[in-house]
């Protein structure tokens, strides 16, 4: 409620709290872990008094979206540092899924169907290593690297699935009595008053799909709090409206994006891949395209690829480029006769430091990957979400016990100071440049990534990343030399009239192989939402995904945001007008900023507009 200073006709609950956390991830559960353990006496008594209501405990409430604590986040590697630092005794055989990392390999993969799209400088690299296959070890059409920089290891790590993870600490944190989580509950604004964040408002329910009220209409409960914690993740709607109402730092960007997309499969009998192995892969089925493949205990693993905004294609697609990754011979050999379990995807905010938003002000705080806290050197998120959290904590704590109120001097003093001295922003700094290289192509990119890295950050690649739909260019640039005009404006007009993206088409007429479904781990994209992404949404919620300038949709050429829709919500509609279908929705965010067309008002944004909404996968295995 930014418009604070405009009366709300509508007669709303209210409740009153002490601290009101949005969003239920690894930020929010390393906040609420520290949290909860100050906040009580080893007796069970409150150590915490409330501010709001003397005499009581301090009253801690968390709002999730999602209608589980585990449902839709992702598969993952990580150093843990943190996470051992909140759990000294952590044994992960105490979480489902979890075990140690034994062993990591990188492998950079060759062409096998001959239609990746590779520089000149790479298509000589990959005649070399042909060449001298027999001397490097070349097998299955991929050369596992000899070395890991030290940047990139996860020695010693962890292989989480996320959701299993949040379940378990969200049992934890419950289970002390001193903080109260809702799932199924979305936040659908911030409370502003004066530049000061008062709360929240839960979003209206039983309303048309224009959030107008309909039969047996609900209003939102307004959450009145000292503190708001903001752990919504890089494209939550909280984040973006206090983003809008205060601005960000000056030379600061969301320009760097990618869309992680992954299956968690059961692993054929007799695969020889064993628990706690670590798989990272280059090259292929695009150079610009990364993989990962994490063994989990019991034969399943976490497998997917992350497409980045930097990929020029205008029809790109996670989802078909993830088989053609999956049936990579160097792969496919171990995942030949596996099954699907479940499916998922998000956007990953990939600006690091340069990402960071004000991290505190008048009543809020914000954590977590969309405070700017991913180390994009390592390509780690999860363990600096977590210590986001926990410096919060601290801060939250000290202020408390010394009675003074969340003001931004305070958090300033308390919070910001201790982020800035900590391990996170030591290596943020760092990280900071280490992309900008693929600003201008593959090679540059991991040239300059391993300048940063060796260099602790001295040196990079330049680059000037420019917002995602600066570099969207036409399908007829794309595909020049490849697929005529003619055969693009047949593809458009037949996948218009049928409502669906054209990717698949394109892929087929560019070369790629079609995919030989087998009912059981290749599948059609409409089968994975069905067998593996789980996908609901509650009725009598507003639509969330908004395209706010029709004409300028009609007139867009590549229709990006149906390309690389995870899970085939948004499709072709009449006129070229983009059609929302909320109960495919996985809010996975890429229609943020897969799209083409800038903001009239703003170029750093885009046409569409993804705000507060409900539902999503429902799988804990993600």
């Amino acid at each position: 409620m930014s418009a604070a200073t405009t009366p709300d006709p509508i007669d709303r609950p209210c409740m009153d709290a002490d601290i009101v956390c949005v969003g239920f991830g690894p930020a929010a559960g390393g906040f609420l872990t520290k949290l909860a353990a100050a906040a009580v006496n080893p007796d069970g008594s409150p150590a915490l008094e409330s501010p709001s209501m003397p005499g009581m405990p301090l009253q801690v409430l968390c709002y999730e979206r999602a209608d589980d604590v585990g449902f839709g986040v992702s598969g993952v590697v990580t150093n843990a540092t943190s996470l051992r630092e909140s759990f000294p005794e952590l044994d992960p055989a105490q979480i489902p899924m979890a075990t140690k990392v034994t062993g990591e390999k990188i492998i950079y993969l060759l062409d096998p169907a001959g239609t990746s799209r590779r520089s000149v400088t790479m298509r000589l690299a990959d005649k070399a290593i042909r060449g001298l296959g027999g001397i490097l070890g070349v097998k299955h059409d991929a050369l596992e690297l000899p070395w890991i920089p030290s940047f990139l290891h996860k020695k010693d790590g962890l292989i989480l699935s996320l959701g299993q993870f949040t379940q378990w600490v969200g049992n934890h944190v419950m289970s002390t009595g001193a903080v109260q989580i809702w799932p199924g509950s979305p936040v659908g604004e911030a409370i502003i008053e004066n530049r000061a964040v008062t709360g929240v408002r839960l979003m209206d329910q039983s309303v048309g799909k224009d959030g107008k009220p309909a039969d047996g209409f609900m209003p939102g409960m307004d959450v009145h709090a000292a503190l708001t914690v903001v752990a919504d993740g890089p494209v939550g709607a909280i984040g973006q409206q206090l983003d809008k109402e205060f601005g960000v730092p000056a030379g600061h960007h969301l320009h760097d994006w990618a869309l992680g997309m992954k299956f968690v499969v059961d692993l054929p009998d007799g695969c020889e891949l064993e628990a706690g192995t670590v798989l990272h892969t280059i090259g292929y089925p695009e150079p610009e395209i990364f993989g990962f493949l994490y063994v989990h205990p019991e034969r399943v693993a976490s497998l997917g690829i992350f497409v980045p905004s930097w990929f020029d294609n205008p029809a790109r697609t996670a989802y078909r480029y993830l088989q053609h990754w999956m049936m990579h011979p160097y792969l496919w050999r171990h995942l030949k006769g596996g099954r699907l379990r479940s499916w998922g995807a998000k956007s990953l905010q990939e600006s690091g430091l340069r990402g960071e938003p004000h991290l505190a002000g008048d009543g809020f705080a914000r954590i977590g990957e969309g405070s700017g806290s991913t180390n994009v050197l390592s390509n780690s998120g999860v363990d600096e979400a977590w210590a986001t959290g926990v410096l919060l904590a601290d801060a939250v704590i000290e202020l408390l016990q010394a009675g003074k109120p969340f003001t931004r001097d305070n958090l300033n003093e308390s919070y910001v100071k201790r982020r800035r001295e900590s391990r996170v922003a030591a290596e943020g700094r760092i990280a900071a440049k280490a992309r900008d290289g693929f600003q201008r192509g593959v090679v540059p990119g991991l040239i300059g990534t391993m300048l940063a890295g060796l260099t602790k950050g001295m040196l990079a690649m330049p680059g000037r990343p420019g917002p995602p739909h600066s570099r969207v260019t036409t399908l007829a640039n794309y595909y020049a030399g490849r697929i005529s005009n003619e055969e693009i404006a047949r593809i458009r007009r037949e996948c218009d009239t049928k409502g669906i993206a054209a990717n698949g088409m394109l892929m087929d007429l560019a070369g790629w192989p079609q995919i030989p479904y087998d009912g059981e781990l290749l599948v059609s994209h409409q089968d994975a939402l069905l067998m593996g992404g789980k996908v609901q949404a509650p009725a009598g919620y507003a639509d969330h995904v908004l395209f706010l300038y029709p004409a300028e949709c009609e007139s867009c050429d590549c229709k990006i945001c149906v390309e690389m829709c995870s899970g085939q919500a948004i499709t072709p509609g009449e006129d070229g007008r983009p059609l929302f279908d909320r109960e495919k929705c996985i809010h996975c965010g890429a229609c943020l900023w897969n799209c083409a067309k800038a903001h009239p008002h703003n170029p750093e944004l885009t046409i569409v507009s993804f705000q507060a909404g409900a539902g999503g996968l429902h799988s804990a295995e993600n």
